[in-house]
């Protein structure tokens, strides 16, 4: 096992991946910037170093990282989700310098970052692929191409990731004007400007299936996750498992993810994303190569610690376990909480947390980054804490939900949370009668009394114990 993990990250992942470390008996180096000064990971970690300049800049900066973990006695580096964690160069460096990059090689990296190539290896293994180009297309092609696809289609950045250099074109002309948008946000993004299209598939679903393959053949999928649930094509809640998926079709899909997992020659924690139409027909959409933010509810219903396993495999051991040993238990819900004011077009809200009162109880869990009097900085992504619950059915499950989001109380930011309670109480959710344009047709979503009124369980409770004290 290894000496010491530094962790190039920060937030609830950073924290996360310690909590792993501790149960190895492994020390752990974080590093933060200025602005993380104060964060939790920062106070969990053995040791901790400023990395700089800039609130982003030290995060990004792959030669500095790796120094530092050469100077501290580092012998693995677990990069989390976002920053250098799909940056093909990163584990090349640590390769070089010797130090263990606990994820998937360079190489798979390369693959399938480049969603052109992906898609490519993908079909000559036999896994569906959706109708569109072979490779990247010019402005002149790609009205030749779209009329072939047929519309609707969908110009996607061949480097691309999160959504950006991601656009939808239903004719002609919105084409035009897709491919310049997604090239300029693809090269300002990821630096390469090249996208290709493919077919857009209405009322779709966002399936996804966890992967871990070890470092001697041994690859297994631990079932599904649904993230259909989305806005401008970021995740808003995830489910384990899926509602609409029966056992052969699950069966089915996932013998497809181990597959695709294969030909990538990928090793460590992985995901295999899927689209699901409307006719139960799946599609390759990429493979994201880190751990997911939405990991916690595979945890949740198979019992497999993904952190620890990702440890494990990077440092030599074999995954342990085969495809028949995994089974899935219940269902799990998480709903990310990020510092946003929905009703301001989801406006980033920053600064001091003034009150901070996080839910409790069986089968739910809490990967946090924030406390009382901590200050939201407004130069990271938005999300602040990840609020996962497990119940033995759906209906308990979808219960437990709507009771923790009712006792936790964020205060002094405005946050997503009386949204997120909208969608778990709306009829359609609850049937599962959902898909990835479902956000965009539910604007009553939106109605909720505001911030400052007294919605939540705990501030009734305690205006109602001052009262009684005569405080």
């Amino acid at each position: 096992m290894f000496e010491k993990v530094l962790i190039a990250n920060r937030g609830e992942i950073a924290s996360r991946i310690i909590r792993a470390c501790k149960e190895l008996n492994i020390p752990t180096v974080a590093i933060y910037s200025e602005e993380d000064a104060t964060s939790l990971y920062v106070k969990k970690a053995d040791e901790a170093y400023l990395v700089g300049p800039g609130a982003v800049r030290g995060y990004l900066n792959m030669h500095r990282i790796v120094e530092l973990a050469l100077e501290l006695g580092v012998d693995a580096i677990h990069p989390g989700y976002g920053f250098l964690s799909e940056n093909p160069r990163f584990p090349l460096l640590c390769e070089k310098k010797g130090i263990t990059f606990i994820g998937p090689s360079g190489k798979t990296m390369i693959d399938m970052g480049n969603k052109v190539k992906a898609r490519q290896l993908m079909k000559a293994a036999g896994v569906p692929v959706l109708p569109g180009t072979e490779g990247c297309v010019c402005n002149a092609d790609a009205l030749k191409e779209a009329e072939r696809i047929g519309y609707p289609v969908m110009i996607k950045a061949a480097g691309g990731g999160g959504g950006r250099g991601l656009r939808v074109a239903r004719n002609p002309k919105e084409l035009e004007n897709a491919i310049d948008t997604a090239r300029k946000e693809s090269k300002s993004a990821f630096g390469l400007s090249d996208v290709f299209l493919e077919k857009f598939i209405e009322r779709s679903r966002h399936i996804e299936f966890q992967i871990l393959a070890d470092k001697y053949g041994n690859t297994v999928h631990l079932g599904e996750r649904d993230c259909s649930i989305q806005r401008r094509h970021q995740k808003l809640i995830e489910i384990a498992p899926s509602l609409i998926l029966d056992p052969g079709l699950r069966q089915k899909m996932g013998e497809a993810a181990v597959t695709a997992a294969r030909a990538a020659e990928y090793t460590n924690a992985g995901t295999a994303e899927f689209l699901l139409d409307e006719n139960k027909n799946f599609y390759f959409l990429e493979m994201n190569t880190r751990i997911q933010v939405e990991h916690p509810v595979t945890e949740e219903v198979t019992g497999i610690d993904l952190v620890k396993k990702q440890i494990e495999i990077a440092a030599g051991r074999p995954l342990g376990f085969a495809q028949e040993d995994v089974k899935i238990n219940g269902y799990a819900i998480e709903c990310r909480i990020c510092a946003e004011d929905p009703k301001s077009n989801f406006m980033p809200n920053s600064g001091r947390v003034t009150a901070y009162y996080s839910p409790g109880g069986i089968g739910v869990r809490i990967d946090g980054a924030i406390y009382k009097d901590y200050i939201v900085p407004g130069c990271y992504d938005s999300m602040v804490t990840k609020l996962i619950v497990w119940g033995t059915t759906w209906e308990e499950t979808l219960q437990r939900m709507n009771r923790s989001l009712e006792e936790f109380v964020i205060r002094g930011i405005k946050t997503t949370i009386p949204y997120l309670r909208n969608i778990i109480n709306d009829e359609d959710f609850k049937k599962g009668n959902f898909d990835t344009g479902y956000i965009d047709r539910k604007p009553e979503l939106m109605e909720y009394p505001e911030y400052g009124e007294p919605t939540d369980l705990v501030a009734a409770i305690s205006a109602a114990i001052a009262a009684h004290h005569g405080f």
